[in-house]
C-alpha cells in the first residue's frame, strides 16, 4: 500500500514528497562539487539510483526527505526530512540545499519544520544528523537547531560527526525555539543582509 506523504507548511515554504519532475535540481546538485560532503559527486547513474531510494525511503520507512519548494514561485530550493538507510545506527535529520539557493535560511527553516513533524506526529523522542567534520556549513546549522556533538554515538563508518538534536521537552516553549523562529523571521524579511553566517 502506497504511503500518503504529508504536505508541510511554514512561512515561506511548502514541503511536498519527492516527485519525478523534481530530479534535475537533485541531479545537478549531487553531480556537483556541493555533493562533496555526502558521497559525490556522484555520475549520473549514482544519482539517478539515490533519488529513487529516496522516494522508496518512504515506502519503506513510513517517513522520509521532503523536497522544498517556494510558496511564491513553487521552485524547489533542496531537501529537508528523516533517512536511514539500512545499516544506519539512527534515524537522522538531513538536509541539502541547491548550490544558487543557500544563504536564505531555507535550511533552517524547513529543517526547523520537519523535525516538529517527527517529534509531534511520529513520536520521535531524539534524532541525530551525521555530518561530515569538514562541512563546517552544515555544522554551523545543526548547532542554530540546538544540536550538539554526541562523542558517544555510534558513527555511520568512522568518518562522520554525530549531531544529537534536543528532545521534544528541551524544544517546546523554550529560548532555543524562541530564537530559531526569530532568525527565521529575519531571513523571511527582504531587507534582511546577514553577515558571516553559516551558509544555508
Amino acid at each position: 500500500m502506497s504511503i500518503q506523504i504529508p504536505i508541510l507548511e511554514t512561512r515561506r515554504l511548502v514541503l511536498r514528497g519527492p516527485e519525478p519532475e523534481d530530479y534535475p535540481d537533485f541531479k545537478a546538485t549531487f553531480t556537483s562539487y556541493r555533493a562533496r560532503f555526502m558521497g559525490g559527486p556522484l555520475n549520473a547513474y549514482e544519482a539517478w539510483m539515490l533519488y529513487a531510494a529516496e522516494i522508496g525511503h518512504w515506502q519503506i520507512r513510513g517517513y522520509g526527505m521532503w523536497m522544498i519548494h517556494d510558496k511564491a514561485s513553487g521552485d524547489t530550493f533542496g531537501m529537508a526530512g528523516g533517512w536511514k538507510p539500512a545499516k544506519w545506527p539512527e534515524a537522522e535529520i538531513a538536509w541539502v540545499i541547491w548550490p544558487d539557493r543557500g544563504g536564505k535560511g531555507y535550511a533552517l527553516e524547513a529543517t526547523h519544520r520537519v523535525r516538529g513533524h517527527f517529534y509531534e506526529h511520529l513520536g520521535w523522542d531524539t534524532a541525530v544528523s551525521y555530518i561530515d567534520p569538514k562541512n563546517l556549513d552544515s555544522i554551523r546549522l545543526a548547532e542554530r537547531l540546538g544540536a550538539t556533538k554526541d562523542h558517544e554515538a555510534a558513527t555511520i563508518d568512522g568518518n562522520d560527526a554525530v549531531y544529537r538534536h534536543p528532545a521534544p521537552a528541551e524544544i517546546k516553549g523554550s529560548q532555543l525555539a524562541h530564537g530559531i523562529e526569530m532568525e527565521i523571521s529575519h531571513y523571511a524579511d527582504p531587507l534582511f543582509k546577514p553577515k558571516g553566517w553559516a551558509i544555508d
